[in-house]
């Protein structure tokens, strides 16, 4: 794969996908560096690693030409290794992007991801998950929300683990993730407390 490197945009945050390439923009107030690192299709061995040549204040930015949408992607960024001052730049750890529309597995405890002892110098890539260039256009639109008078709406405070993991009604292999809110007997449990609207807690990949 021959890429090009230039600039690009410091909007929108993460990797978008354009006709011919991808912007890719980082937010970090401290980083010195920031390198963006393309794996095989495996995601288990990284092929490439494009310093992001732009900056507009605290956004790292550059355009990836001939990078098509399905790459497999993570972050290095370099900063100073000063924990006393809040801050632990490695480059040796993999950066999932933030932004990241898809991930190619889900997270997993392992050594390598330890930033202390004998594990400081571990390259964790390998047991990272990697973010998958994905085109917004690709993703299903949501359908629009049913109104409801405020008068009339109720809203319920959830946890997606917590309120799915141990419903008995609930596919055992569904339980505990997002799919599992739009099962049947999620919904009827709602309902029947006079539900209307969810609103969901703190929420990550």
């Amino acid at each position: 794969m021959r890429l090009g490197v230039s600039t690009g945009g410091p909007e929108p945050l993460g990797v978008t996908p354009q006709a011919d390439g991808v912007n890719v923009a980082v937010f970090s107030a401290h980083a010195g560096a920031i390198e963006f690192c393309l794996f095989d299709a495996t995601g288990n061995i990284q092929t490439h690693a494009v310093t992001l040549p732009g900056r507009a204040g605290d956004v790292f930015h550059g355009f990836i030409k001939n990078l098509p949408v399905g790459a497999r992607y993570g972050l290095r960024v370099y900063g100073p290794d000063a924990p006393a001052q809040g801050h632990r730049f490695n480059p040796a750890k993999l950066l999932v992007d933030p932004y990241a529309l898809a991930l190619d597995r889900p997270f997993a405890l392992d050594a390598r991801l330890y930033g202390f002892g004998e594990q400081l110098g571990a390259d964790s890539a390998a047991a990272v998950p990697k973010g998958i260039v994905t085109s917004r256009k690709d993703l299903a639109l949501p359908r629009a929300p049913v109104r409801v008078p405020w008068a009339e709406t109720v809203i319920y405070e959830l946890h997606v683990r917590g309120f799915t993991k141990l419903h008995p009604d609930i596919p055992e292999a569904l339980r505990g993730t997002f799919a599992a809110l739009a099962e049947p007997a999620a919904i009827a449990h709602l309902r029947g407390l006079g539900i209307t609207t969810i609103e969901l807690l703190p929420a990550a990949a």
